[in-house]
Parts: C-alpha cells; structure tokens; sequence
C-alpha cells in the first residue's frame, strides 16, 4: 500500500493545502452568506446545524470511524476482502438508522422546532435536513475508506469541489428567491447543503467502485459476527461520545436565545446574539486551524496501525509530532487572531461586535485544537470509551455555565464564553493525561508548550503595538495588517529559534 499512496507526512500536507483552499472558500462562502442574509437568520442556521450534527451522530459518525480505523487495520493485513464487507456493512447499518430516525424528524417537525429548538421558523430547514443527512452518511462512509486506505487525493478533491458547489448553490437560491421571510431563507441554505452533498455522495460512491474493479477483494475477509462485534466496539463508544457531545451542543445553542430572553433581551436580538458568536466570530476564528482535519485523518488510522502490529515505540513517535505539530502552529495563530480580529471581524462581517471576546474565545480554540488531536490519539490507539467519558464532562461544563451564567444581568452571551473556556480547559487537561497514561509517553512540556506558547505571546504582543502605530500613522487597514503579520511570523520563528525548537523538524513531511 506504501508504494501507491502519499506517505503519510505527505498526505497530511496535501490534505492541508486542499484544506486551506477549501477552508477559504468555505469562509469567505459564509462572509457573503452573512451579509445577505444577516445576523437573524445566521442564528436560525446556528440552531438548525446542532440537529444535523446530532442525526449524523445517531447515524453516520461511528461508523465511519469503523471504516477509517478497520480499514486501514485489514489493509496492513492484507485482507482486502474484510475492508469491504466492513464498508458495506456500516451502510447497510446506516440506513437501518436513518430510516426511522428520519421519519420521526419529519413527522414532529413541528413540536421539535417549537418546544425543542424554541423557535417555530426552523421547521421548513429541519424537514430539509433529513435527505442532506442521508447523503452526507454515505459521502462519508465512503471517504473514510479512502482515508484509512492512505488515498488521500480523490476524498480531498471530492470535497474542494463540494466546497465550490455549496457556495454556488446556497447563495444562488439565495440570491434567485430573496427577500424571504426568515424561515424560507434557512431552508433555502439547507436545500443548497442537499444539492452538494448529492455530488459529494454520488462522486464517492463511484470512485470506490472502480477502486474496488481495480485493486480486487483479495484475502480471507471476516466472519460477519466477528465483523459485527468489531464494528459495535468501536461505533459505540465513538457514536456515543459524538452524540453526547451534539446533544449538549444543540442543547447550548437552543438555551443561548432562551436564556438572553430571560435575562431581559429581546428575542431577535439573542438569537442575533448567536449568529454573531457562533456563525461569525468562531468561524473567523477556525480559518487558522485547517491542518487539523488533515493531520487527523491521517494520524487515527497510522496509529490504528501500529497498534494492530503491536509497535508502541511508533505509537509514541506519532503521537509526540501530532501534538507537537498543532502546538507551533496553533498557538501562534490563535495569538494573532486575538490581535487582528477586531479589525477582520468589522471588515468581512461589517459588525464591530463579531470582535467581542476574542481572547478568551482564542484560548478556547487553541485548547479545542489541543483537545481533538489528543482526542484522535486516544481513538487511534482503542480508547474510544475514555474519549467519551471526557467530552461528557466537557461538555456539562459548558452546559452549566449558559444555564448559570447567560440568564444573569450584566454578563448575557459571556456566559457561554466563559463556560467554553472552563470546558475546553477540562478536557485539554484530562485527555493529556490519559493520552500519556495509555502510551506510556512522558509529555515534554517545553516543546509542546512552554517554547511555542512564549514565542507566540511575543509575537503576538509585538504585532498589536506595530499595528497601532501603523493604523495611527494613517496607513490602510490591510496593508498594515499584513505587515503586521509578516512580522509577527518572522518573529515568531526567530523566538522559537533561540529556544531551539526547529520548525521545519517539527514539520517535516516524512513521518
């Protein structure tokens, strides 16, 4: 398999480039999505996307870890034929769950979007949701058996173009039917999400075919029990952990508005409230964090690998770059963004207050970073059980802070800010240890903290005086912006430099 696919180091940059052009375009899709349609109906969308996370939870997301974990696990044993009953087994499984799930969804719509999601105008978009569901379950089925295969290219390419089509769909239904009331404007961003997720799905589902004709099912392949009872180890824990999570994510984003009204707003205002905080200011402050996924979809089926030929020594090697890797990369990033996302924020959104709480919403997604590689780690290696147990108790952390926190006078929206922090911070710290625990790998705290975290502080601190003075000696936002951040990185390396952490040895490609 070696010699046909991208090492994996390779296929972490090749993804990371894929993903850096979609997240751009995935971006600057929703800048425009925001201007046309505003910060009512963004919060309408932040409420229906906790639903399509928690159906795809219920149905698709611990199956598709099966694929990716196993698939690469029968490939390294070169049984072939067991790597695709495996797939079609989890779309048969995905099906008989969706079927129910998704007729029920259509069925209480009404009482779902009332007493539920507390707002009678997502009901058009929940409907809508259940075929994007579908489509998104079998797209990604698919794309994770050639991501635990190595193939990293036809996935990544499948999805810079679903990228393409999202935007040319959502904002031309937009543009074609609006001004519409804001409920038929939701549903029209979701019935664009469909029209997608048919190409994605129908292009996957083609690609695998003739990989199959081509590779063959060579191999013994695996008696469905075992098959079964390998599939239900994993997915439950996996399904499990992703479901808990989404359900206290859609129960946030529901008591977000609920919440503000208590403490005195008005409902349109809190649910623009959340537009701004979820649908504008995170998304803003994800644009860095691209390599992520790719160095994700990567690592979990390398170290799935190593576990299942029993190689502890490339168990630590891989887990000590992965985290070393999102440390030099999102420390500084995060950093920068604290300091030049007021400015951003007003520029692409045109609202000055998508900048409100952009230190301690940085540190949240610094720590998520640090969060989702540990926690894809603890996947790779079998301790999906331990990963679940975590982000449960992240997850009532945040919980609690917007039920406490939102509704009292004088803190609102900064509420939930601050339980994202505390949640974040809980997880970061108990997936760290568990990571070192199951590994058997002592954390070299200056590496992965301590050198980057003061080069990134410096940098950071530096940039926000020079863009101060550059804006108070009258030159243009962006010019002065992107000096500001051509100096910061130069500093940056300099400062990790001295501390004599090498970042092209951090990020070299062969692993």
């Amino acid at each position: 398999m070696s010699k046909q696919t991208l090492s994996a180091g390779k296929g972490a940059l090749f993804l990371t480039v894929l993903g850096v052009l979609s997240q751009v375009l995935s971006f600057g899709y929703r800048v425009a999505l925001s201007r046309l349609v505003g910060a009512e109906v963004m919060g309408l969308y932040q409420l229906l996307m906790p639903v399509y996370s928690v159906l795809l939870s219920l149905t698709a997301v611990g199956l598709t870890a099966v694929v990716s974990n196993l698939t690469s696990q029968y490939l390294a044993l070169g049984n072939r034929r067991a790597a695709a009953q495996t797939l079609s087994t989890c779309l048969r499984a995905f099906f008989l769950l969706l079927l129910p799930l998704g007729a029920a969804v259509i069925l209480a719509s009404d009482p779902i979007s009332v007493a539920l999601l507390g707002d009678a105008r997502t009901q058009l978009g929940l409907i809508l949701l259940v075929p994007c569901v579908a489509l998104t379950g079998v797209e990604n089925v698919h794309k994770h058996y050639f991501y635990g295969a190595g193939l990293v290219v036809p996935p990544a390419l499948v999805e810079l173009a679903e990228q393409l089509i999202r935007a040319a769909a959502v904002l031309g239904l937009l543009l074609l039917f609006l001004p519409q009331y804001p409920e038929r404007a939701a549903g029209l961003i979701v019935a664009g999400m469909v029209v997608c997720e048919v190409f994605s799905a129908l292009t996957l589902a083609v690609l695998y075919r003739v990989h199959l004709r081509r590779r063959g099912c060579a191999g013994p392949g695996e008696p469905g029990r075992i098959r079964c009872r390998r599939l239900a180890s994993i997915a439950l824990p996996v399904g499990a952990n992703a479901l808990l999570g989404n359900l206290m994510g859609a129960a946030n984003a529901t008591l977000i508005p609920q919440k503000l009204v208590e403490g005195g707003m008005d409902r349109s205002a809190a649910v623009s409230q959340l537009g701004v905080v979820c649908g504008m200011t995170l998304p803003m402050l994800a644009l860095p964090t691209v390599f992520l996924g790719a160095l994700n979809l990567i690592l979990v089926p390398r170290l799935a690998r190593a576990s299942a030929l029993d190689r502890p020594g490339e168990v630590r090697r891989l887990t000590d770059r992965a985290i070393a890797a999102v440390s030099v990369l999102a420390l500084p990033s995060m950093s920068l963004m604290a300091v030049l996302g007021p400015d951003l924020g007003t520029l692409l959104f045109g609202r000055e207050d998508v900048g409100r709480f952009l230190i301690p919403l940085s540190l949240t997604m610094a720590l998520s970073c640090f969060c989702s590689v540990l926690g894809s780690v603890l996947n790779g290696i079998g301790r999906q059980k331990a990963v679940a147990v975590v982000s449960l108790l992240g997850g009532g952390v945040q919980l609690l802070g917007t039920l406490v926190l939102v509704p009292l006078p004088g803190v609102g929206i900064a509420g939930y800010v601050a339980g994202s922090l505390l949640s974040a911070l809980l997880e970061a710290g108990l997936c760290l240890w568990l990571a070192a625990r199951y590994t058997r790998l002592k954390p070299p705290l200056f590496s992965w903290l301590i050198a980057p975290g003061l080069s990134a502080l410096l940098a950071a601190l530096t940039t926000n005086l020079l863009l101060r003075e550059l804006k108070a000696a009258g030159i243009p936002l962006l010019p002065a912006a992107v000096s500001s951040l051509l100096f910061a990185a130069i500093l940056y390396l300099a400062a990790l430099h001295a501390q004599g952490i090498r970042l092209r040895t951090v990020l070299r490609v062969r692993w």
